[in-house]
């Protein structure tokens, strides 16, 4: 069978009322590739005087890749970027030894009606470069390469494929692509990746006559291509590349080190800008570190 797993992740309240659909991680696997953390939210309509605001939180050892269909956040982080994030574009925000950010409804939407969709994603940075410097870097639609096959875009968001280079640097070979299919579209996905998954986000589809059903992941066989048909027309998003290896995951932190996240929640504690968390300029709130559950010894 091409399909190894077909995982349909779980809903996560986030607060506020706002629900995503978490795919990774999941308890019968971490990651696909350097993917080790899977947001699906939306269609989600924003109503003025709704607050879903992200206050300032931080991150460690990994990097985040944020993309919407539809809507708009307003990121700011510790390093002074203000960026805002729009459909089609590619926002990787790399932590490395720490950094904060806020997500935020944009000032110009804050009397508006409008509505967010997308998916956010975290990517294991490589244990050499779980220390690095943190960054962030935003690849606007126009500089994303799209592809035209008979019946179908694909937008190379991340890595290589149909003969297209995304721009976007990663610190390990990554694969992420927006695949849309008109109604009775077929497309032979190559094998691109070490690990591959497709999620199928607004409507099912077929790899290789076996059926995957909308919101799933589905984790390909490695190393063979596979036929995609989708009978109504869809929305699909293709993502993996090379295994970095088991991580701890705890709250918002990844290492493969424990004593790592240790440290930067008492960082983070401490508020101790001069050791890599920081504030983001203009704002005084933040989400406080909560406790973390006790572990057996030698975890």
């Amino acid at each position: 069978m091409p399909v190894a797993l077909q995982l349909t992740g779980h809903h996560k309240d986030l607060g506020g009322g706002f629900v995503v659909r978490r795919l990774l991680p999941s308890a019968a696997r971490q990651s696909v590739g350097p993917f080790l953390f899977f947001d699906h939210f939306g269609p989600v309509t924003e109503e003025p005087g709704l607050n879903r605001d992200v206050r300032p939180h931080p991150h460690i050892g990994l990097a985040t890749v944020t993309y919407l269909f539809d809507g708009a956040i307003m990121h700011r982080d510790n390093l002074g970027s203000v960026q805002e994030i729009t459909p089609g574009a590619i926002n990787w925000m790399t932590a490395g030894h720490g950094i904060v950010h806020s997500e935020r409804r944009p000032e110009r939407l804050q009397n508006a009606q409008y509505v967010n969709h997308g998916i956010q994603l975290w990517v294991a940075l490589p244990q050499a470069h779980e220390a690095t410097t943190p960054s962030f870097v935003h690849t606007p639609a126009s500089a994303i390469p799209e592809v035209d096959l008979p019946g179908a875009v694909v937008r190379v968001l991340v890595g290589s494929a149909f003969g297209q280079a995304s721009p976007v640097a990663t610190l390990a070979p990554t694969l992420y692509l927006e695949v849309r299919l008109a109604p009775g579209a077929r497309l032979e996905l190559p094998a691109l990746a070490e690990e591959t998954a497709i999620y199928t986000v607004d409507a099912p589809l077929q790899v290789d006559g076996q059926t995957v059903a909308v919101q799933t992941l589905a984790v390909l066989e490695p190393g063979q291509p596979v036929q995609l048909a989708s009978l109504d027309g869809g929305r699909y998003m293709v993502l993996g590349g090379a295994s970095q290896g088991y991580r701890h995951i705890w709250w918002n932190f990844v290492a493969s080190d424990n004593a790592r996240i240790d440290d930067a929640a008492e960082r983070w504690r401490r508020m101790e800008a001069a050791t890599g968390m920081g504030q983001v300029q203009g704002e005084t709130e933040f989400i406080p570190v909560p406790d973390r559950p006790a572990r057996k010894p030698g975890t």
